[in-house]
């Protein structure tokens, strides 16, 4: 992903009285829950295809006018909602959506060559897909895809970590250390060390946490800052994929080890991004460049399963308000959702990035029906 190290005015107007009386976590939990259907979630999920997939390309878009292929690293979450989609349905159609996003992807960005690196042209683009080919082959027993994350893994370890000082350089030019390579390196390990066994795996990921926790988290309230240049204070500029990935490595520890510490850093990542970075509620709309728009997927695919398989139920009422608010709020017409969810979707050319998100949440939260 291109570099996050600036910032940026986020728009911190919501026009949700409506749905948003109050702004602390008790109130939020005290309004009454609504939803969505298991028909809901297909719609939204069919629609995005409809306007950003190229069944010729086997390739997502970037925008509706279906003019250029979305970015090369957010390929790789499209291709992670294509798994959770086959999760939720089992059917052998989206089985093979997954092997065509596999080989569309392949012809765009040379069979995943992970020395070329004219079409990758920065590490934490590869890990992004390093982390969603060990899932792939979780999914699906696939030796391909396992073998894919393996060496993509080893390259980038090779060329991204710090042997002197620790941590994860995001950039060919090892310009900064940021969020966005360090705890997508975690997850990528544990899941290599769940498929492989190879303790070497396990090692990396607490060894790159470690210095993530020190560097990159704040243990008093949960912000993960977005990067550290040098010996430089860390940069803190929120975002909602940081602390979903942080998340994700924290719970990924936590059900290898059964410390508490690492639940704790997930619950206080969940806690910061739901009491502080939204407003009354809702999740931040986050910019509209940079792919900044599928910030909220990525946030999603992890901290949907610190709900449900870590059983840490206090976020969900406030899930579940995001996700219907955002539906509510949807293009009708197309039923394409858009990353802010307190107001109407655009009718005209939208970005594919940002209309992912309610569109993720929907295929990993539990339906009404």
């Amino acid at each position: 992903m291109k570099s996050l190290n600036f910032s940026f005015a986020l728009n911190r107007t919501w026009s949700v009285a409506v749905f948003f009386v109050v702004s602390s976590l008790a109130s939020t939990s005290a309004i009454a829950q609504t939803g969505f259907t298991k028909k809901e979630a297909a719609t939204a999920y069919s629609a995005f295809n409809a306007h950003f997939y190229s069944p010729e390309a086997k390739l997502y878009h970037s925008t509706t006018k279906r003019d250029h292929v979305a970015a090369i690293w957010v390929q790789a979450i499209y291709w992670d909602m294509a798994m959770d989609v086959y999760k939720r349905t089992k059917k052998p159609a989206q089985l093979q959506f997954i092997t065509d996003l596999y080989v569309g992807n392949g012809h765009q960005y040379a069979q995943y060559d992970w020395t070329n690196h004219k079409v990758w042209f920065i590490y934490d683009d590869m890990m992004w897909w390093v982390m969603a080919f060990a899932r792939a082959h979780e999914l699906t027993g696939n030796p391909t895809y396992l073998q894919k994350s393996i060496d993509g893994f080893k390259h980038v370890w090779e060329g991204s970590y710090d042997p002197v000082n620790g941590g994860m350089f995001w950039d060919f030019k090892h310009s900064g250390k940021n969020a966005c390579i360090n705890y997508p390196t975690v997850i990528a390990a544990m899941r290599l060390y769940k498929s492989t066994g190879d303790t070497t795996y396990f090692s990396k990921a607490k060894q790159v946490y470690a210095w993530a926790k020190n560097n990159l988290f704040n243990a008093e309230n949960g912000r993960v800052a977005d990067h550290k240049i040098g010996n430089n204070r860390p940069g803190y500029e929120d975002y909602t994929y940081n602390q979903g990935t942080c998340i994700g490595a924290a719970s990924l520890l936590y059900k290898a080890t059964n410390d508490p510490t690492y639940l704790r850093d997930a619950n206080l990542a969940a806690t910061y991004t739901m009491e502080t970075m939204s407003k009354n509620g809702v999740l931040p709309a986050e910019g509209d460049f940079n792919e900044q728009g599928i910030l909220k997927a990525i946030f999603a695919q992890y901290m949907v399963p610190l709900v449900y398989e870590f059983k840490q139920t206090q976020y969900l009422p406030w899930l579940k308000k995001n996700v219907s608010l955002g539906w509510q709020n949807r293009d009708k017409r197309r039923d394409l959702t858009y990353r802010n969810y307190a107001v109407d979707c655009p009718t005209g050319d939208i970005q594919s990035y940002e209309a992912s998100s309610i569109v993720l949440f929907m295929q990993l939260l539990e339906p009404t029906k």
